[in-house]
C-alpha cells in the first residue's frame, strides 16, 4: 500500500447491506453496485474498490415512499402532530449519535470525493453546527408563535405546519452538509422523508443509518440507494410527494418535476447550478483579488456551485492580473486528500478530466491560450487547472458550468459588458466584485443585486455563514436555504381562528389549560 496514514487506509471494502425503511434496518440481498474511488492505494494506478451499495428499483423505492406516507398519515401521524419539544429531542439524540461517527465519515469523504482532510473535517463539523443552529432557530420560531393575535374581532393562533412527504436528493460535492441542509429542516418542521444519497459520496452516509434508525419514529426517515431513474422516477410518478428537495442540476430537477402528475401541488426546494463571475475593476487591490480568485475558482477543484467560473478583468490591469494569477495557479500543490498543505486533489468523476480537456481544446481552437505552464497536464484521475485567455462567448467554457479545474478569463473595457453577460446568463446566484472607488462601486452594486442574490465585495463567492440566505435567480435555485429560511421553505403558515366571544374564548382557555392540543399552546421553550 502507498504511504497512507493508518487511520485513513481502506483495509477491506465496506459492503452496505442494510437500508432504512419504516424504522427498520432491513437486509439487502439483491443486486449491488460497486463503489470506487479515483484515488489509487497502490503504486501503479488503479481505482480503489471502496465497497458496494444496494442497486434498488421501483418496488423498494415505493416501499420506502409508503413508509413515509404512513408516518405522515395525511397529517394525523405521530411526527407531524408531535409537540415541538418532542421533535427537538429526536434531533438532539441524532446529532449526539452522529458526532461519534466523525472519523469514519471524514475518511469516506476523502476517499469518495477526494475532498482534502481539513475540508472534510470542516464539512462534518459545519453540519453538526448547522443542526444545533437549526434547533435553536426552531425554538425561536416556536417562541414567536406562542401567542394569540387578535384582529377584527377574530382571535388567531398562527404557527407553521409541515407540508407532507419529502423526496430528498443531495449533491456529491457536499454529500453530508448540503444534503442535511435540506433534510434536517424538513424533518424538524414535521415532514417525513425518503432520502437517496448522491452517486458519489454515498458511503459517507452509511455510518449514520443506525443513528437515524434510533432517533426518529418509524417511517419518518427512509434511506434508499440506486440510480435516480430506477428509484426517484417511480416515486415522483405516484404523485404522493409533496416536496422535491434537490441540490444538483436543473435538468434533473426538471425531469423529476415532469414525472409528477400534479405539478401545481408540488413544492420545490432546489439548489442548482451557477456560473458565478468575478468582476475586477481597474482600482482593485490585486494582492487581495488574486488570493480571493484563487480560492474562489479552485477550492475543491472548482467543484462548487458557488465557485468563480468566469473572471472578467478590466483591460487596464489584465496583463498584470493574468501573469500573477497564472503563476499562483501553477504553485498550487496537488496530492491525496490526507497530505499536508494539499490544495488540489483527485477528481471523483472518472470522465471529468476528459470533459475539461474538451473545454480547453474548444477554447484554444477558437483563439484562447493556456496561460499557465502546467495547465491541462493530465494523470489518470486529474487534470491540472488551465487558465484560459482570451475567452469569448462563442466558447463552451464561457457558457457551460465547468464544475472543475479550468478558469476562463474575459477582458472588458466597458462595465456594461459583464453586466450584459450576467443579464443574458441562465444563472443568477452570486458575483464577486473587486474594487475600491465608491463612485464606481455604488451604481454597480445597485444593479448587481437585481441580477444575482449575493454580491461579494472584494471576496470570493461562498455559501456561508449558514445564517445568511442561500438562493439564486433563474436556473440557479428555487426557494431559499439558510438556518432561518429553510424552516420556512419546508413549512406553511397555518392557524386556528375563532370569533372573539365568551363561548369561543372559554373553549380556547380550556384547550390551553388542559394542554391536550399540541398545536394550540402558549408554552415558551427555553
Amino acid at each position: 500500500m502507498m504511504n497512507i496514514p493508518t487511520q485513513y487506509q481502506i483495509t477491506e471494502p465496506f459492503h452496505q447491506k442494510t437500508f432504512l425503511v419504516n424504522g427498520e434496518l432491513k437486509s439487502w440481498t439483491g443486486k449491488t453496485t460497486e463503489v470506487f474511488s479515483s484515488i489509487s492505494s497502490t503504486k501503479e494506478y488503479k481505482p480503489t474498490l471502496l465497497g458496494t451499495i444496494p442497486f434498488m428499483e421501483k418496488e423498494t423505492a415505493l416501499e420506502a415512499l409508503d413508509a413515509a406516507c404512513d408516518a405522515y398519515d395525511k397529517g394525523q401521524g405521530l411526527w407531524p402532530t408531535m409537540k415541538v419539544e418532542g421533535r427537538i429531542a429526536c434531533l438532539e439524540k441524532f446529532v449526539e449519535l452522529m458526532k461519534k461517527e466523525r472519523d469514519e465519515v471524514v475518511k469516506y469523504l476523502m476517499w469518495e470525493i477526494g475532498k482534502a482532510l481539513p475540508d472534510s473535517q470542516k464539512e462534518f463539523d459545519r453540519t453538526i453546527d448547522y443542526i444545533y443552529d437549526t434547533i435553536e432557530e426552531y425554538k425561536e420560531l416556536d417562541r414567536d408563535s406562542a401567542r394569540f393575535s387578535k384582529e377584527g374581532g377574530v382571535n388567531a393562533h398562527i404557527r407553521r405546519g409541515p407540508l407532507g412527504v419529502i423526496l430528498c436528493l443531495g449533491p456529491y460535492n457536499y454529500p453530508l452538509n448540503e444534503t442535511f441542509a435540506l433534510l434536517i429542516p424538513a424533518l424538524i418542521m414535521g415532514n417525513t422523508a425518503v432520502f437517496k444519497p448522491a452517486k458519489f459520496g454515498v458511503l459517507c452516509i452509511s455510518p449514520l443509518l443506525e443513528a437515524f434508525q434510533k432517533s426518529f419514529p418509524k417511517g419518518v426517515v427512509n434511506i434508499i440507494y440506486g440510480r435516480g431513474r430506477q428509484v426517484a422516477t417511480p416515486i415522483m410518478q405516484t404523485g404522493k410527494v409533496d416536496v422535491l428537495a434537490l441540490i444538483g442540476n436543473s435538468k434533473s430537477a426538471i425531469a423529476l418535476q415532469d414525472e409528477h402528475p400534479n405539478k401545481n401541488r408540488l413544492r420545490l426546494v432546489l439548489g442548482l447550478e451557477a456560473k458565478n463571475p468575478a468582476i475586477i475593476l481597474p482600482d482593485a487591490d490585486l494582492d487581495l483579488t488574486i488570493d480571493e480568485c484563487i480560492a474562489g475558482s479552485l477550492s475543491f477543484n472548482g467543484q462548487r456551485c458557488t465557485a468563480l467560473k468566469l473572471i472578467f478583468v478590466h483591460e487596464d490591469i489584465r496583463e498584470e492580473f493574468n501573469k500573477r494569477y497564472a503563476k499562483r495557479v501553477d504553485e498550487l500543490t496537488y496530492g491525496n486528500p490526507w497530505e499536508d498543505g494539499v490544495k488540489l486533489t483527485p477528481l471523483p468523476e472518472p470522465d471529468k478530466p476528459a470533459y475539461i480537456q474538451e473545454l480547453i481544446d474548444d477554447a484554444v481552437a477558437k483563439g484562447a491560450k493556456v496561460l499557465n505552464k502546467k495547465g491541462g497536464e493530465t494523470t489518470e484521475n486529474y487534470i491540472f487547472p488551465a487558465v484560459l485567455y482570451p475567452v469569448n462567448k462563442d466558447m463552451r467554457v464561457y457558457n457551460e458550468e465547468q464544475f472543475g479545474p479550468v478558469v476562463p478569463i474575459v477582458t472588458f473595457k466597458d462595465i456594461q459588458e459583464p453586466l450584459h453577460a450576467m443579464a443574458d446568463s441562465n444563472y443568477g446566484q452570486q458575483v464577486s466584485l473587486f474594487g475600491e472607488d465608491v463612485n464606481s462601486l455604488a451604481p454597480l452594486i445597485d444593479t448587481l443585486v437585481n441580477l444575482v442574490c449575493r454580491v461579494n465585495l472584494n471576496s470570493s463567492c461562498q455559501r456561508g455563514p449558514d445564517v445568511f440566505p442561500f438562493t439564486g435567480r433563474k436556473d440557479s435555485a428555487v426557494s431559499t436555504l439558510s438556518v432561518h429560511d429553510a424552516l420556512r421553505s419546508f413549512s406553511i403558515r397555518t392557524f386556528v381562528a375563532s370569533k372573539d366571544n365568551d363561548y369561543n374564548n372559554k373553549i380556547l382557555e380550556d384547550l390551553l389549560t388542559s394542554r391536550k392540543s399540541n398545536f394550540i399552546s402558549t408554552d415558551y421553550i427555553l
